[in-house]
């Protein structure tokens, strides 16, 4: 429990605000988009399971052009 008191709040918690808010961005855009590259269920899997990264890249190639 100690240690949760040293880590410095003031500059990790804008970084999981900014993770929480790509995460939840990608997963509207994800149940939002009729068609993806790959199955759906693939990259909630990605979005959910490789957090930062997994956001990126479903923003970067699951999206599908029009």
């Amino acid at each position: 429990m100690e240690i949760l008191q040293e880590i410095n709040w003031g500059l990790i918690a804008p970084i999981v605000v900014l993770q929480a808010i790509l995460t939840i961005a990608a997963l509207v855009s994800l149940f939002k988009q009729e068609e993806t590259n790959g199955p759906k269920w693939v990259w909630l899997l990605i979005i959910l399971f490789v957090n930062l990264l997994g956001a990126i890249l479903y923003f970067v190639f699951g999206r599908k052009n029009e």
